[in-house]
Formats: structure tokens, sequence, C-alpha cells
């Protein structure tokens, strides 16, 4: 790393030379009636936003999640194919092709009812103590069915080379502990409509409807005081907090009911200690565990377990499912069975269907495209480091030796997962999901005590997404995502740059936001600050929760900003290093128009492009309460108020609703 500036010069100095003449694509559809400099968000995407229903099966439609319904549409016309061929006993085509058509044979499903549950309610009838209780918990999680316990193996936050077990807060029902003590009126129809839909999973397997009522209220206290020991989603981005390493010898002590060591046998996990992410979640379940009747938790795991497998079983369990989710999310009608199955493949044969999928949809010359497009971002982002004025030379050094180090993977990975402990037969859709459950299982309890493979992907292929894991120190492209409107292999600069190339430079910030920036360029949680650039940099971030707390939506209903700052932080230095990674190029230092308009305006255009998203009010209001992304016109208003080039490529003034000024415009990175 000695050279590492004259290096990374060598670099930006090429990339100029590489830039490729693409072929323009047409900008319309702008709402000349509202000001850029007011709402740049509508100012592009107004037009379309009026004139796009949201489709009755969907709660929204556009770009980012909602272009996964599109890809299940590609996926359900792959599965469609290959369900109707002849291919290999074993062969991916094979077992994705039965899988799908197993789950299309809705006449087999319906006349099975739940009959493919009875099994496992008929264990918790005989459940007698907290023993068996806690037997039948472990063996459920080795098919998928969680409850009260969750277990995963993943990199140790210590030494990010070895894999150890982990543990999280778990055991509600509701999207977040949240729900339970909100008393606003959306809040209180949701937690009525969950309330119903476990009072109908009770009377669906043969339970009367007053009995049912009771059931359900059972449940729903038990879900309660689950949930005041839950941290909540802002509590969970402090790092530290989140990491506990614990010996199993001292939790058996502490924690007697749950039973630790023999819990963790019962799962297969030979491992002496594990990281409990949230403690305080394990202790107040030991306690539960003793002062919630036994019949009590047997109900509630019955409910957790019919819950669990509703989407799987007869139509009436499906319905119950909608129903409840319907009042969470506003979708009105329930997606085709073409759809549901194209996504259960995807989820549980991913890399069998993405082998597919990459076949047919994404070229070489895309994967190559991009390349250029992220080493180019890298390059700009070291520049931007060596300009900062508020970090010294010593943690620029170390910044950029951590930038340098990402692993960068894009479109699949190079080696595909093995599905051969996968039993797919044509006319079992059930026991399909459980054997594809059962073996995913495998996979994982076999990875505890062993080095981290850094070549494991954590998404699906076709999957419209990106993803920074700091742990690895690595940044993730699926092929799903390399589509217009974020890449297009055929367009001009100023739309890949604004397009892809902003979710390159919110992912590589991701690993310098509030939480990235605390894991050193091997994966491990170490300091590599010093004192004074560290409080320099905290002081920024509180500058991003600040304003962002200031944005609302709906009925006035304010982003979270602590919530939202590892992303909000993500998208101010997205854009801004997008952006000058677009001025390496041959279009980024011209200036010659396309449609009328500037390669600069062009490249803030394709930003408000690639978050045109329209969604329901019921998704809108999930959305605020719990995803750590602020909502799509945020996304893009909220970083450009805050990037001096946007002002000056759309004559942005004082007067104008998003200006802000200059000694107020937050720079980070």
């Amino acid at each position: 790393m000695k050279n590492i500036l004259i290096f990374f010069l060598a670099l930006f100095t090429f990339s100029t030379s590489i830039a490729q003449e693409k072929k323009a694509t047409e900008i319309s559809g702008l709402d000349t009636t509202i000001k850029p400099g007011d709402n740049f968000f509508m100012y592009v995407n107004k037009k379309w936003y009026d004139a796009t229903p949201i489709p009755a099966t969907q709660a929204g439609v556009g770009a980012y999640m909602f272009m996964n319904y599109p890809q299940r549409m590609r996926l359900q016309g792959i599965l469609e194919s290959v369900s109707k061929g002849q291919f290999p006993a074993g062969s991916i085509e094979q077992k994705v092709g039965d899988f799908y058509a197993s789950g299309m044979d809705t006449i087999t499903i319906e006349k099975r009812g739940y009959e493919p549950i009875k099994p496992t309610l008929a264990k918790i009838d005989a459940i007698r103590d907290i023993p068996s209780l806690m037997t039948f918990v472990a063996n459920e999680i080795k098919v998928g069915n969680g409850s009260i316990m969750s277990f995963g193996v993943g990199p140790d936050d210590k030494n990010s080379s070895m894999n150890i077990a982990h543990s999280y807060q778990t055991g509600i029902g509701l999207p977040d502990r949240d729900y339970y003590f909100k008393s606003d009126a959306p809040t209180v129809a949701i937690q009525n409509a969950y309330k119903t839909y476990l009072s109908t999973l009770f009377q669906l397997t043969g339970t009367d409807a007053a009995t049912s009522k009771k059931n359900a209220e059972i449940i729903y206290d038990i879900d309660r005081q689950i949930a005041t020991s839950h941290k909540t989603r802002v509590e969970r981005r402090d790092v530290h907090a989140n990491y506990n390493m614990m010996a199993i010898a001292d939790l058996e002590k502490k924690q007697p009911n749950i039973g630790w060591k023999v819990f963790l046998k019962n799962i297969g996990a030979q491992t002496d200690s594990i990281d409990i992410a949230q403690p305080a979640y394990y202790e107040k379940l030991n306690g539960l565990l003793k002062s919630v009747p036994i019949q009590n938790w047997k109900l509630y795991l019955k409910a957790s377990t019919i819950s669990s497998y509703s989407g799987d079983l007869s139509k009436a369990f499906v319905n119950a499912d909608f129903n409840f989710n319907k009042v969470l999310s506003g979708q009105a009608v329930q997606k085709t069975r073409g759809e549901i199955m194209a996504s259960a493949v995807d989820n549980h044969l991913g890399e069998a269907l993405g082998q597919l999928y990459v076949k047919k949809y994404f070229p070489e010359a895309a994967k190559k495209r991009m390349a250029v497009l992220v080493d180019n971002v890298q390059k700009a982002y070291a520049a931007r480091i060596d300009k900062l004025d508020w970090m010294s030379l010593i943690t620029k050094q170390k910044a950029k030796e951590k930038l340098a180090a990402i692993t960068k993977k894009i479109g699949y990975p190079d080696q595909w997962k093995d599905y051969s402990k996968v039993n797919i037969l044509i006319d079992t859709y059930f026991e399909n999901l459980m054997s594809a459950s059962a073996a995913d299982y495998q996979i994982e309890i076999a990875k505890l005590g062993k080095p981290v493979d850094k070549s494991e992907w954590f998404t699906t292929p076709s999957t419209v997404t990106a993803y920074n894991n700091p742990s690895a120190n690595e940044i993730v492209f699926p092929a799903g995502i390399l589509q217009s409107p974020y890449f297009d292999n055929d367009a001009d600069d100023a739309l890949n740059y604004g397009g892809i190339g902003m979710v390159i430079g919110h992912e590589l910030t991701h690993t310098f936001d509030d939480q990235g920036a605390q894991y050193d360029k091997e994966g491990n949680v170490k300091n590599w600050w010093t004192k004074e650039d560290y409080a320099q940099f905290k002081s920024r971030i509180q500058q991003v929760i600040d304003l962002y707390s200031t944005f609302t939506v709906l009925d006035n209903i304010p982003i979270n900003g602590a919530m939202t700052v590892g992303e909000n932080t993500a998208d101010i230095a997205g854009i801004a290093v997008a952006y000058d990674a677009f001025k390496m190029t041959k279009e980024g230092q011209g200036s010659t128009k396309i449609d009328g308009l500037t390669p600069d305006q062009r490249f803030f255009m394709s930003v408000a492009k690639i978050w045109k998203v329209k969604m329901k009010d019921e998704f809108l209001r999930l959305w605020i309460n719990n995803n750590p992304h602020s909502p799509p016109l945020w996304r893009v208003n909220g970083p450009l108020m805050n990037t001096t080039p946007f002002y000056e490529a759309f004559d942005v003034k004082e007067s104008n609703k998003m200006f802000l000024p200059k000694k107020d415009r937050i720079t980070i990175w």
C-alpha cells in the first residue's frame, strides 16, 4: 500500500481513456410545471406517477424493489418452460421445473388442506414441560420453522475469517416491537387484523370460533411481553452493543429454562460459545418459559407453525395470510399462483434458477461493462478521500487501504451452490419445501467453526438489489439490478453513472457509514480512526440524522433520521462519488446536449429515474416504520439538496424549496 496515491492517480488517467461511445437514450416525461429545485423527484417522475396505476396484485410499482415483479414474470417464463420439458433426474432443470410444477398443482394442494402440518401440530400436543418444548423448538429450526429461538452461522465480528454461532431477538408476529405499543388508528387496525388472523388459523384447524378468539388474545399477550425485551431498530444499529460473545456454560447458569447446552446439541451445533446479539431477549424468554403456562406456550407454537406454513397450504390458509398482509401493505388482490411460485423457487433454489436466468438474460458484455463502472467509481472515491478537509493523513491512508481491499462481485457467483441434497418430486410440494429447507440448514450448520468462504453470495442472481457486507468488506451487484433504469450496456455514460454508478457509490459508502466505518479492511470490528477524526465523522453523521428527521410523508409522519442514517449517508455520498466518476468520462467532460439536456442534467435525471416508485399509503406507512432506507422521493431530493453540481445544473436558487445554503450542505465522503 506504500504507493497507493500514485497507483490511484495512474488508474484515474487510464479510466478517462477507456470511456466507450454509447448510444443516447431519450429522457422523456418531464413535468415542466414543477421547478427542478422545488421537487426534483416529481419534476422527473410526476407524469409517470400520475399515469401509472399500481397493479392490484402489488403494493407498489416502478423501480427498486418493485422491479422484482417483472423479474418474477421473467422467472415464471423460465419455469414454465423447464417444467414442461424432460430433463435428467437431479439436474437443475429437473429440480426447479418439478418444484414449480408441484406448487402449481393447486388441486392436490387443496385436497391435502392442512394435512402436511398435522404431524407437527401433533408434536406440539405431545409437549408436557419446558424441556420437551425446547426440544420441539430445536427440531423445527432444522427445517426452517423458527419460533422463540433464532440461530445462524456467520463471521465473528472480531475475527472475520472464522464462522461462529449467532443468535438474535425473535418471537413476535408483527413486523417490529413498536407495533405492540402504539395506539394510533392505523397501528390499532394492524393489531386487530393480526388477532383476527391468529383466530382464523385456529378455526381452520378445527377450533371453534369463541375458543379461537381467546387463543388469539393469549398469543398476542405473549407476543407483547416478548416485545418489551426487543431492542428498537435504532438501538440495533449499535455494532458494539450487538456483539456479545457468551460461554455456553455461563448461559446454562443464567438461563436454565432455555437449556442452551441441550438446545445446541439438538440443532447439531458443536460450540462452547455463541454471540448473542440482543441478550435482553433471551433473559426475558428464560423468565417467560417459567411464568407462561405450558398450555399457552403450546397455543403459541401452534399459531407460529400454522402461520409459518399458511402460504403453502390450501386456499383458506392462503386467504387468511393474504387478508392480514393486505392490512399491512395495502395490496388489493393476491398475486397469481405463477408469481408466488416463481418467488418460492427463487427463495429455495435461487442459485439453480439463477443459472438459467443468467444464461438467458445476462450477457458477458454487461458484466465487463459493469466492472469498468465499479472500478471508476472506486477510483473516484479514493480521490474524494484525498480531498477531505476534516480527516488527517493517517486516517486517509487507512480509509484508502480499506477501499482498495474491497471485494467486488458482479452478476453471479463464480461457484454455484450445490443442491444435490435437495430431493424434488413433481407431486409433493410441501415435502419439496421441507427438503430444501432441511438441506439449506445442513449447509449452514456445516460452516460452524470453519473458515469463512468469502465467495459465498447472500442474494440470488435474479434479485433487483445490491448490498455491502462489512464483515467480508465486499460489495455485490447481482444480475437482477443490472438492467434499465439502473444499467444499460448500450446507454450513454450520463445515464449509467447516474443510475448504477450512484448505486455503486452508495454500496461503497456503506463501507464508511455509521456502522461500516467501525470495521477494518479485513472485516473485523476494530478501530482504525484517530480520536479526533472519528469525532469529526460522528458530527457529520449527526447532521444527516438532523436533516432527514425534518422530512415527512403522508399525514406529516417524520422520517426516522437515526434509523435511516446509514442509507441516507450512502445516498448523499453515492451521488457525489458517482458524479465525480462521470466527470472522468468523455461525455462527462464535454458539454454536448442530448434532447436539449446537458450531460450533467442527464446524470441527475437518471438518479431520479432509478428511484421512480409509486406505492400504496399502507405500504408507505409500513416502509417508514420498518425500512432503513428513506422513501424514494427523499432518496432523490434529500441527497440532491446536498449536491452543489445539481444546483449548478438546474440553476437552483434560494427561493426554491430544495435549496440549502452552501455552508449547510453535508459532505462526509
